[in-house]
C-alpha cells in the first residue's frame, strides 16, 4: 500500500476535552502508531494548549495545519465549512479527508480527494426535544449533506448505522461499522492505595454507585436517584459530569423531595486519569441514558473492573454485552432489583466483569486501527 497524507478535521482534537475530542485523538493515536509510514495532518482554525494532544504532536508523522490565508485565520468557522479548507486540502496534496465528528466541509468536492465521515449519532432526530429548533435544524442539515457527500461513512455502532439508513436513506453498502476502543488508562492496574487516596480526596464513602456523563435529560440520572431510597442507606450515588442548568435543577428538586441530599454527590472537572479509579471503587456503574450512538462509558467501567446497569433502547447492549444488566429507562423496580443483586452479590459482579472484558476484546485498538484503514482503502478505490 502506498503511503498516504491523511487529513482530519482537527478542531475537536485540539479544543474538545470530552467525547468527540477523545474520539478524534484516539483515531489519530492508533493510526499514527499502527501505520507510521503515513502522515497525519490536523486541520484546525486555531491552536490551544491541550495536554492530551501534546504527546501526539511529538510524533514525526503528526502535524497541525492552520489556515494558510488571512480570511481563514479571521473566520475560522467559515474556513472549516465553505471554500477555504477544501481548497487548502487540494493545495496541500492530501490523499484523503476524514471528518471525525458528524460533518464534512460543505464543498468537500473542491478538494478533489476521497472523504470519510464518522457519524456518532443522530440524537437530534431521535430526541429532538433535547435541542432548540435552530440547533436541531443545523445539525440535521449538516449531517444529511455530509452523509450524502462522503465517499464512505464510519458508523460507531450498528445502532447508528440503522439510524442513518432510516433517517437519511443512506445505502447500507456505503457504511462501515467501526467500534472504537477505550483509552488504555482504564485497563491499568489500580492499587488499594490509589482507591483509598481517591476516596479521601473526594470525600467518598466505602460503598457508592457511579454515574459518568453530562447531567442532562437524555442521560437520565434520575432513574438511579429514584431507586436510591430502596437501597441500603450507606450506599451513595456519585454523579460525575458537567451540569446542564435545567436538568440539574430537576435533579435537585427530586433529591430534595426524596430527602437524599446526604446520599447524592456531584463531581465536576474530574481529571481524566482519576476516572478509572473512581469507577474501580464503585459497586457498579449506572448508565441509563435514553439514547446513545455508542456506549463508551459502559466499556470504560467494565474495563476498569466494575459491572454496569444500563438502559435498553439504543446501543448499550451492543457495547456492554454480558458486562451489564439492562433495564427500561423508566423502570425503577427493575433497576432497584438489579442494583440490590450487585450490592449483595459482589461475586456475581466480578463474573460479569470477566465475561464483559472477554466480550470487549473486539473493541481493542488494533482492530479499531485496521478497520479505519480498511475504510480508507475502500474510499481510495
Amino acid at each position: 500500500m502506498e503511503t498516504m497524507k491523511i487529513a482530519f478535521d482537527g478542531k475537536r482534537a485540539v479544543r474538545n476535552m470530552t467525547g468527540l475530542g477523545n474520539y478524534s485523538r484516539l483515531v489519530i493515536d492508533v493510526l499514527s502508531r499502527t501505520y507510521p509510514d503515513n502522515s497525519y495532518h490536523l486541520y484546525t482554525p486555531s491552536i490551544k494548549d491541550n495536554p492530551r494532544l501534546e504527546p501526539l504532536l511529538h510524533r514525526n508523522n503528526v502535524s497541525i495545519m492552520l489556515p494558510d490565508t488571512f480570511y481563514g485565520h479571521r473566520l475560522g468557522s467559515l474556513w472549516r465549512s465553505v471554500n477555504e479548507l477544501s481548497r487548502q486540502l487540494h493545495r496541500d496534496g492530501m490523499s484523503l479527508f476524514h471528518g471525525l465528528s458528524n460533518e464534512l466541509p460543505m464543498d468537500i468536492i473542491k478538494a478533489e480527494i476521497p472523504s470519510v465521515l464518522t457519524m456518532h449519532d443522530v440524537i437530534f432526530r431521535r430526541m429532538p426535544e433535547c435541542y432548540g429548533l435552530i440547533d436541531r435544524n443545523i445539525y440535521d442539515f449538516k449531517a444529511r449533506r455530509s452523509c450524502n457527500d462522503a465517499t464512505r461513512i464510519i458508523a460507531i455502532s450498528e445502532c447508528t448505522k440503522r439510524d442513518l439508513i432510516e433517517y437519511y436513506n443512506i445505502n447500507p453498502d456505503k457504511i462501515d461499522v467501526v467500534y472504537q476502543g477505550c483509552d488504555p488508562i482504564f485497563s491499568r492496574p489500580i492499587s488499594d492505595e490509589d482507591l483509598k487516596n481517591t476516596r479521601t480526596n473526594f470525600n467518598l464513602p466505602e460503598r457508592y454507585i457511579i454515574s459518568v456523563g453530562t447531567i442532562e435529560t437524555r442521560k437520565n440520572q434520575a432513574l438511579a436517584v429514584k431507586a436510591l431510597p430502596s437501597l441500603p442507606k450507606d450506599v451513595k450515588l456519585v454523579i460525575v459530569g458537567r451540569r446542564s442548568r435545567a436538568y440539574g435543577n430537576e435533579l435537585d428538586r427530586l433529591i430534595a423531595e426524596k430527602s437524599l441530599s446526604n446520599r447524592v454527590i456531584f463531581l465536576n472537572n474530574v481529571p481524566f486519569n482519576v476516572l478509572p479509579i473512581l469507577m474501580k471503587g464503585a459497586m457498579f456503574a449506572s448508565y441509563t441514558s435514553r439514547y446513545e450512538g455508542f456506549g463508551l462509558p459502559v466499556i470504560e467501567a467494565v474495563t476498569a473492573g466494575t459491572p454496569v446497569i444500563a438502559a435498553t433502547g439504543s446501543c448499550l447492549e451492543e457495547a456492554g454485552g454480558p458486562g451489564a444488566f439492562y433495564v427500561n429507562a423508566d423502570n425503577v423496580d427493575d433497576y432497584t432489583e438489579h442494583a440490590l443483586t450487585l450490592i449483595n452479590d459482589p461475586y456475581l459482579g466480578r463474573g460479569m466483569v470477566t465475561a464483559g472484558r472477554d466480550y470487549m476484546k473486539r473493541f481493542n485498538h488494533e482492530n479499531f486501527a485496521h478497520a479505519i484503514m480498511e475504510t480508507y482503502i475502500k474510499a481510495m478505490k
